[in-house]
């Protein structure tokens, strides 16, 4: 499970939260391994999450990866519209409903809370990392810059390692793990995720829940095509840049890197 997200308990995600065995049953399989760990990418965004790893393992060791905030809101758009959090098809659009959603707090569909449609409150970043540095101190935090990912990925992977404390070895191959997706059919998409109460009833009553999961996400593989989304607007981009250069200043003084070319 990449993601268990056992730490974030001021996030309200789908179902009751995994008891204290259960989180430890995920790494039952660990043997002599120097370190384990998980990636629940809401610990960063999440309030209580920094304080909650702390608890939990004073020793811990935390690697943050950033992108640019316009590039990232842009891509987590298109993620959380896929997976039916988001239910409006303009990234303008979600945007400008955030003041309502933060009034009403709610959203419909998908199974994340209506805070992960607080774009700006996500691109936010200086906050969310200092939590983790006030709790860890600096020399126990690693940040990644999505940029030197992409241009050297095996010197980014041999400083996690130097980071880490273990044992540099053999590169594994770099690729593309989780390419750009987009919907073929935004009448199917509505089908599976919107459709009304009365249909919704029907087949639960027919369908056992496992089934119904197992249908659900077969049509929707089917409705995805491997795809770059188009290009974020470059007027917004620019916006939305203007919007995060304070913060990103700030955060330049946190992790020591200049960000001065993410505003540019």
């Amino acid at each position: 499970m990449k993601e268990p997200n056992y730490f974030n308990t001021d996030m309200r995600l789908a179902g009751p939260r995994m008891s204290a065995a259960r989180y430890g049953e995920l790494f039952a399989s660990a043997a002599h391994q120097k370190r384990i760990g998980e990636a629940s990418v809401w610990y960063l965004y999440s309030k209580n999450a920094a304080q909650e790893i702390l608890k939990y393992n004073p020793l811990a060791r935390i690697i943050i990866l950033l992108r640019n905030p316009a590039d990232m809101l842009y891509s987590l758009y298109q993620e959380l519209f896929i997976g039916a959090d988001e239910n409006l098809a303009d990234f303008t659009n979600a945007l400008e409903a955030e003041s309502e959603r933060k009034k009403h707090r709610t959203k419909h569909g998908g199974y994340l809370p209506v805070e992960c449609l607080f774009y700006r409150e996500i691109g936010a970043y200086s906050e969310q990392v200092r939590r983790y540095v006030d709790a860890f101190g600096r020399d126990r935090i690693h940040v990644i810059l999505f940029d030197d990912l992409k241009d050297n990925p095996a010197g980014v992977y041999r400083e996690v390692l130097k980071f880490l404390d273990v044992p540099e070895q053999q590169l594994p191959e770099f690729k593309i793990i989780n390419p750009s997706k987009m919907v073929r059919s935004m009448a199917v998409h509505r089908l599976l995720y919107y459709s009304p109460q009365g249909v919704r009833r029907m087949v639960r009553a027919l369908l056992p829940e496992t089934t119904r999961w197992k249908i659900r996400m077969f049509i929707r593989s089917l409705n995805l095509r491997q795809e770059k989304p188009r290009p974020l607007n470059p007027a917004l981009r620019m916006q939305l840049l203007r919007e995060f250069a304070s913060d990103l200043q700030a955060l330049s003084g946190i992790i020591g890197r200049d960000l001065s070319h993410w505003s540019r």
